[in-house]
């Protein structure tokens, strides 16, 4: 069975976008949700960029998992055409891959956009890390329904 691929975007994918990775995958394992790979990345990445120290320790006071291999990665046509869902931060990245039939925003899903916390304290990464966790149930919900083993060929929502 191929696994469903959900999209996380952000501009330099070294705040938000890996926060919510961090975030859904966290919720899947915990939920016993299979079958989906997540990931981030970035509309405009800067070579080199590597996670901001706080939105690992954010995530590190949520007791969510870091990926330490992490390294932001600049988004490309493929991996937008790959994913089942493409989850932009704001509207305006969204926006700006309109031609897309799988991208969305956290507005849309949620109500609200997740504004960028890069280069501002710690305490504005743990309200962005709360925002973002309070819509993983909804994108949950939306997208990564269980999925019920009934042979190799022949898998059903539950």
């Amino acid at each position: 069975m191929q696994r469903k691929k959900i999209l996380f975007v952000c501009t330099g994918n070294t705040c938000r976008s890996p926060m919510a990775e961090a975030a859904l995958r966290r919720e899947l394992r915990k939920k016993k949700i299979a079958g989906y790979t997540v990931s981030s990345a970035g509309l405009s990445v800067t070579p080199g960029s590597a996670l901001s120290p706080n939105s690992a320790q954010a995530l590190g006071e949520a007791k969510i998992p870091v990926n330490k291999t992490f390294r932001p990665r600049q988004l490309t046509e493929k991996m937008i055409k790959e994913a089942e869902v493409v989850i932009c931060m704001t509207d305006a990245q969204a926006r700006r891959l309109a031609g897309f039939g799988n991208v969305t925003s956290f507005s849309l899903l949620c109500g609200r956009e997740i504004p960028d916390p890069y280069g501002r304290d710690i305490d504005v990464y743990r309200v962005t890390l709360r925002r973002i966790r309070e819509c993983i149930p909804l994108i949950v919900e939306k997208y990564c329904p269980p999925i019920l083993q009934t042979g190799l060929d022949n898998p059903k929502k539950v």
